[in-house]
């Protein structure tokens, strides 16, 4: 495996091995909606990004935040994602979002 999946959690990696044809096909259609209509990928990312703030999806968020940081975007502008969370998600949401995101930004630090 690349170093690109490496922080991918087993189970993950699991479903996508067993159920690699659900999951080729539900790819491409993600690729799909993503290229559907005029927004460029740093929007796209903010976007699924701010998505998964709301959903409280930790796996969406420290995707999205790596996604969005691998597209170019900088640390303050996916800070100020997670912030505007917190007056339509709630403090909490806001909070554990900010730390799902701090461990993505340590984990990259570490890296370097």
């Amino acid at each position: 495996m690349d170093d690109t999946g490496k922080y991918l959690p087993e189970i993950y990696r699991s479903f996508r091995s067993r159920f690699a044809d659900v999951v080729e096909r539900h790819d491409a259609v993600a690729e799909a909606v993503d290229e559907a209509g005029p927004l460029d990928e740093q929007t796209i990312r903010l976007v699924k990004l701010g998505l998964a703030i709301g959903a409280q999806a930790e796996g969406a968020v420290r995707s999205n935040v790596r996604k969005s940081l691998d597209a170019g975007l900088s640390r303050e502008a996916i800070e100020q994602v997670i912030l505007l969370g917190l007056t339509t998600r709630g403090f909490p949401a806001t909070v554990a979002a900010w730390q799902w995101a701090s461990e993505v930004w340590t984990s990259r630090e570490d890296k370097t």
